[in-house]
């Protein structure tokens, strides 16, 4: 097991005497014929993976505190009521490249095809903040995004897309207020009122530090900028999410499920602080932060790991913040299926991967979904591809039967103790972040890259 995870014996206490005699007797004859395909069977996150699971293993669960009901705290089983019945997740396609009239053309292609919201890639330079003719530009622009230099590249983009009534995820961090300044100014031109106007930008610079590395600014100047952006939305775009913040990218540089929970939670808490410290009251901001967490195929760990996100978040706003207002607890999250996950042999079989990363985000009580195309290992995606991945999106929501009820997998004796083993598991990490001084302490003394580091170095090694 990794550092900062744990084992708990069955609900904390002693074992069931009934699982104890069938181990000794049903199962033992069982294995005497057939033995197991592993000696140790545990989760990415070095969780121990139970023979059976009873009831004795979540005995210290308590149904009222810790899981509570769908839309009420501390919301482990969803952010609203009634969840899928009353609507669907947001399906909301990653696109960006070429031009901003390509792209455009892209994004009402998807929209045309059923597409429910925008989520805009920018190019390299564009999120370093250079314009597409900067030398240091060269070769980069429109590559792995669409570039965005002026106003009138950002009304390319959304020309006839009405952003009154289209919602937009914008991948910008570094630079984030002048896209955002952007994308507002784009919105006015169109007679859109600013009250109007919805979406999220990303916004959030410390995963930059931790995983992927677009940063311009020191560490705690660029704090300055994300909370410049929390207090100007507070007051001028009351629909708008001022924030993403995102364990994706450290899942994707190869942190365990446990690890990315932590960090991003670490993350989230110090840019509360920082808002808390400009003066801002925790009830005028929170209720616009979001998070952004990658689904990978372990199906199970991945349902536990958004539940326990909810569960945490909420604690953490309601007793370390003294957050009142019930959307401030609330953690509402969009997920991405795993990039990294993708191969470029076989590309149909990464159709299969990602539906099995959707079900598991639909399953965790998602607010928006990106399904990565079949191709994207190779280039960036075709529109037949990028349609296959929206389509299955479709399938999910209407004909997998799992949007009937709030948290399908509630219950679960097995998901149930899944989700205590990552909260606890997470848990340790963020007092360990606590002990070196806080999130950004530990960014400048590289514990989280480090620890990632490690994670990823072990599953290459495996």
């Amino acid at each position: 097991m990794g550092e900062g995870e744990r084992e708990r014996g069955p609900g904390g206490g002693s074992p069931d005497p009934a699982v104890e005699e069938w181990r000794a007797t049903v199962r033992a004859k069982a294995l005497a014929a057939s033995p197991e395909r592993s000696p140790v069977f545990a989760t990415t996150s070095g969780i121990p993976i139970s023979d059976v699971y009873t009831p004795a293993d979540v005995a210290d669960l308590d149904p009222a505190t810790d899981l509570g009901l769908p839309g009420s705290y501390p919301f482990t089983r969803g952010v609203q009521p009634t969840m899928y019945r009353s609507r669907l997740w947001t399906m909301r396609q990653y696109a960006g490249f070429a031009t901003a009239a390509e792209t455009n053309d892209r994004f009402r292609f998807l929209l045309s095809q059923g597409q429910t919201g925008l989520s805009v890639a920018f190019d390299l330079p564009t999120q370093m903040g250079y314009d597409s003719d900067a030398p240091e530009a060269e070769g980069e622009v429109g590559r792995v995004g669409v570039p965005v230099a002026s106003l009138a590249d950002m009304e390319a983009l959304f020309a006839g897309i009405p952003l009154g009534e289209v919602s937009t995820s914008m991948t910008i961090n570094a630079t984030a207020p002048i896209l955002l300044a952007l994308y507002v100014a784009a919105a006015e031109r169109q007679g859109v009122d600013r009250a109007a106007v919805s979406g999220t930008v990303q916004n959030d610079i410390l995963k930059e530090y931790i995983a992927r590395g677009t940063w311009i600014y020191p560490p705690r100047a660029s704090m300055r900028l994300v909370t410049d952006v929390f207090e100007f939305a507070s007051r001028e775009l009351p629909k708008w999410n001022t924030i993403s913040i995102s364990g994706y990218h450290m899942r994707e540089a190869g942190a365990t499920a446990a690890q990315a929970l932590a960090f991003t939670l670490a993350d989230g808490i110090a840019y509360v602080e920082a808002a808390v410290t400009r003066g801002l009251d925790v009830d005028d901001f929170a209720p616009r932060l979001s998070f952004f967490f990658a689904a990978w195929s372990e199906l199970f760990e991945e349902v536990a790991k958004f539940r326990a996100a909810r569960r945490m978040w909420a604690r953490i706003m309601r007793e370390r913040f003294g957050a009142r207002n019930p959307r401030s607890l609330m953690c509402r999250f969009h997920t991405q299926t795993a990039g990294s996950s993708l191969t470029a042999q076989s590309i149909d079989n990464n159709v299969v991967r990602t539906t099995l990363q959707a079900l598991a985000a639909v399953l965790g009580g998602t607010q928006s979904v990106h399904t990565n195309s079949r191709d994207e290992a190779l280039a960036l995606p075709t529109a037949e591809a990028a349609r296959l991945a929206l389509r299955t999106q479709q399938i999910i929501a209407h004909e997998a039967g799992v949007t009937e009820t709030p948290d399908p997998l509630g219950g679960s004796w097995f998901v149930e103790s899944l989700t205590n083993e990552l909260e606890g598991a997470a848990q340790a990490y963020l007092d360990e972040i606590d002990a070196l001084g806080g999130t950004l302490a530990a960014i400048e003394g590289g514990f989280q890259q480090r620890q990632i580091q490690e994670s990823a170095y072990r599953v290459q090694r495996e």
